[in-house]
């Protein structure tokens, strides 16, 4: 592992640090597309929820692998939709943080109405009794107590999401993944060059598991 790291370990600080920069991208923008599908399919409109349903049932089925794939071989190459023109591993980046958002946006989608079932009824029906709307019903009382109920699976989706920038290996090497096969290629010790990854995506995400379920428990509404 000394080797290694004496060798290359410039090049693995840089690729972790645009690991976390690809996760927390994807982070908030999973986020963003869980709340807006979780919302539809709440919706009381049949339609939305038909919408919200087929995409947390299509997307969560299909491989993140083939999501990757799909964006640089499918939009970028057939259909010429380019995130940037000039650089092709800015462009493979920025596709892989759109594909891992829409993908664990299905995942925090199911967290949140996991969240949404730890709301009681009564709540529900006393804010259409003063004349809430579904959408004001949804921002001031549900969301906020389904995003405290749903702190733990957050969490879960978020480390499950640093986990899977791996994947995005199949197109773009800037990454730890990416750097991962590359020295593999290069160096014997296979074993020295995952043992020092493996260290490293746990120092990323052991922390964040505990941090994730002392916050779960502290927001936890006692009942």
């Amino acid at each position: 592992m000394g080797d290694i790291l004496s060798t290359y370990g410039t090049d693995i600080l840089r690729a972790f640090s645009v690991t976390i920069r690809l996760a927390l991208v994807a982070g908030v923008g999973s986020l963003v597309i869980g709340t807006l599908v979780a919302v539809m399919r709440l919706s009381p409109v049949r339609v939305l929820r038909l919408l919200g349903t087929s995409y947390v049932n299509i997307v969560r089925n299909t491989p993140l692998t083939l999501l990757m794939v799909f964006s640089i071989l499918g939009l970028t190459y057939i259909l010429g939709l380019s995130l940037d023109q000039a650089d092709v591993t800015q462009n493979a980046l920025r596709w892989s943080a759109v594909m891992l958002s829409v993908y664990h946006g299905a995942f925090v989608c199911e967290a949140l109405r996991a969240g949404v079932n730890t709301v009681p009824v009564g709540q529900a029906e006393a804010s259409r009794s003063i004349g809430l709307t579904f959408a004001q019903s949804m921002r001031e009382v549900i969301l906020p107590q389904a995003f405290r109920g749903a702190v733990a699976p957050l969490g879960s989706n978020f480390i499950a999401l640093i986990k899977n920038t791996t994947v995005t290996a199949v197109i773009v090497s800037a990454e730890a993944g990416g750097l991962m096969q590359k020295i593999i290629e290069n160096e014997t010790g296979t074993l020295s060059v995952f043992l020092v990854f493996a260290v490293g995506f746990v120092i990323l995400t052991l922390p964040l598991g505990v941090f994730f379920t002392s916050l779960s428990r502290r927001l936890a509404v006692k009942r």
